[in-house]
């Protein structure tokens, strides 16, 4: 029997446009575990290394936070959004 190979989502946001679609979605759900879920997803893709590097952040500390569900500082979470080259906007709630 064939083995299933594991899904991987990072590896389907090759784009900017995609990224923020996927990151956008998380933030609708209004729940913050799935906003720092996507958020580690996103980090994955392009490796936590890299962007603690960037970041000024220790890569553990960064990972507890995006990986065990620790609450995520705003001003990491603002951090880890810039190294991704994206920046968090506010806009008025759908009705």
């Amino acid at each position: 029997m064939a083995k299933a190979s594991k899904f991987d989502a990072a590896e389907h946001f090759k784009n900017p446009k995609a990224r923020a679609r996927y990151l956008s979605e998380a933030f609708d759900t209004g729940s913050a575990e799935q906003v720092v879920k996507a958020m580690g997803t996103l980090a994955r893709k392009k490796g936590l290394s890299e962007i603690s590097r960037q970041a000024g952040l220790e890569r553990v500390n960064l990972f507890k936070s995006l990986y065990y569900r620790e609450r995520l500082k705003l001003s990491v979470a603002m951090m880890v959004l810039d190294v991704l080259d994206m920046q968090l906007v506010v806009v008025p709630k759908k009705k």
